[in-house]
């Protein structure tokens, strides 16, 4: 990200144990050439750091924030709790329960501070970038291209895979006859 680059999104976790998952939003973020920004902070832990984060980040004109938390699984509430910008939620497998309990903190939010809970894990991290860049191509026409170019290329590997499929069942079919 070059320096006139402001970040669009903040990507949230509750622990540096949690990169190795979050990085997958980063992954999505920066092949789509979306500015985005990683911090670490807890709802618990460090209350006011993330309410501060939060607020500096609106400042700084982020549109959108991933946030991702194991456990009580708190961090995506109180960040919709301090801005009316989107807040994607992404329950991490951080305890016995594989993050079951954190998918139900995240999801069960009270009416009027939204938080969009997408999967468990890593899938729901890259989701969370997915989805948090179809918000941002709401207002950016060429972003909104590249998505629909990445969607065309997703369908098209499909396509190839089916084929092959095909190609190695009549092969599998012609070596048993």
């Amino acid at each position: 990200m070059s320096a006139n680059d402001r970040p669009r999104v903040a990507i949230l976790m509750g622990s540096d144990s949690d990169l190795p998952v979050m990085s997958e939003a980063a992954k999505v973020l920066g092949d789509l050439g979306v500015p985005y920004e990683v911090e670490v902070t807890s709802a618990h832990r460090s209350p006011k750091r993330t309410v501060r984060i939060v607020e500096e980040a609106v400042a700084r004109g982020v549109r959108v924030f991933v946030v991702g938390a194991g456990g009580a699984a708190h961090l995506a509430g109180v960040v919709a709790a301090h801005t009316t910008r989107p807040v994607l939620g992404v329950p991490l497998a951080a305890t016995d329960l594989q993050g079951l309990d954190a998918l139900l903190a995240t999801v069960q939010m009270p009416a009027g501070i939204a938080v969009g809970t997408l999967a468990i894990g890593k899938a729901g991290a890259a989701n969370a970038a997915w989805l948090a860049a179809s918000i941002l191509a709401l207002e950016d026409e060429p972003l909104a291209g590249l998505l629909e170019e990445r969607r065309r290329a997703m369908a098209d590997g499909v396509e190839r895979k089916s084929a092959a499929a095909h190609e190695q069942l009549a092969a599998m079919l012609k070596a048993r006859s």
